[in-house]
């Protein structure tokens, strides 16, 4: 999928908007979009940033609705839900940043040399814990391949290294966009 300018424009202010409508009870930003990009069903990830630093971040890797609304929920969701973070409050709202990222369908991989570090985020599941760290997570970091798979280890609650054994891994590709 790619997104034109304008949706992208048009997806950053319904998120931005998703989360006021939660935050300070502003009516909520209503489109009726034509069909297109936006309208179609694809995974999502709204990340928050605050003066640099990650302040929230919640997708999903598919939904029945259209991007759009997914990007709206995820948002919302973003601001107050993400367990590592206090929701968000009305007066942060100025000097927060989105970005989103669409994702593409997971695709189990039988190598870790498949995964390419810009390029493709991970989800690794093993047992009942599960991971995931986004493409630009590595780049950010300084990532290599096995720091990047042990780092989604950790963020799963796993060790560094379980990856190696009895672990499934999937990677995906994301269209990146942000606010600024």
């Amino acid at each position: 999928m790619t997104l034109t300018a304008t949706e992208k424009r048009t997806i950053l202010r319904l998120a931005r908007a998703s989360i006021e409508s939660h935050l300070i009870g502003t009516p909520p930003f209503r489109i009726d979009p034509e069909k297109g990009a936006m309208t179609e069903d694809s995974g999502a990830f709204v990340s928050l940033h605050r003066g640099g630093r990650l302040r929230g971040c919640i997708g999903t890797f598919a939904s029945p609705a259209p991007l759009y609304k997914t990007v709206m929920d995820m948002a919302a969701a973003a601001a107050l839900k993400d367990p590592r973070f206090p929701p968000v409050a009305p007066e942060e709202l100025k000097e927060i940043k989105l970005e989103v990222s669409v994702l593409t369908p997971l695709k189990e991989i039988k190598s870790p040399e498949e995964i390419e570090i810009g390029r493709h985020g991970i989800y690794i599941v093993k047992g009942r814990a599960r991971g995931v760290l986004l493409p630009q997570v590595a780049v950010e970091h300084g990532f290599d391949r096995h720091e990047f798979l042990d780092q989604t280890c950790v963020k799963a609650g796993l060790t560094p290294g379980e990856w190696k054994e009895d672990a499934t891994i999937f990677t995906f590709e994301a269209e990146i966009f942000k606010e600024g």
